[in-house]
């Protein structure tokens, strides 16, 4: 029951389970629950979310990878719920009570699966030197706070 409960929680609902690019596919399976989450609460439902996220995601990954070889399996994408949640978060207010600004969501997706994926600076140490739970998540936490910035200087100084 504990192995089902943490498989069904880092592969966030089974999205992890796709046979094909399981972390884009976790990621885009994040981006309605940010939507929702940034519409109604704000950067406080955020914050909440991506906690939540990170808070049940480190212990659930532990179990998943207790006793195998490879310590970031790609069917783990709780991670990339709390990464991609935490890329709205320099725009989070904007986004509150905001059906205009869609495109913003888009944006987030592209820098955070970016910075997920070219694995630069403080992703790439902990993807590459903590090779446990708190290292899977971490990696994508960091990747989620670039793409934050990046998110936000381009709403704040380039578009809105």
């Amino acid at each position: 029951m504990k192995n089902k409960a943490a498989a069904f929680i880092a592969t966030y609902c089974g999205f992890g389970l796709s046979p094909k690019a399981p972390g884009t596919v976790g990621s885009l399976a994040t981006l309605p629950l940010a939507f929702v989450i940034c519409y109604y609460f704000g950067l406080t439902g955020l914050l909440i979310a991506a906690f939540i996220s990170f808070v049940i995601g480190v212990p659930a990954t532990a179990v998943l990878i207790d006793g195998q070889e490879d310590k970031d399996p790609k069917r783990v994408v709780i991670d990339e719920v709390a990464g991609q949640l935490l890329s709205f978060v320099f725009v989070a207010e904007i986004l509150r009570g905001n059906l205009n600004d869609w495109w913003i969501y888009l944006m987030g997706f592209a820098f955070f699966r970016f910075f997920d994926i070219c694995k630069m600076g403080p992703v790439k140490f902990f993807d590459s030197k903590v090779k446990n739970a708190y290292g899977v998540m971490m990696d994508d936490v960091c990747a989620g706070l670039i793409a934050a910035v990046c998110v936000w200087v381009i709403c704040r100084y380039l578009l809105i």
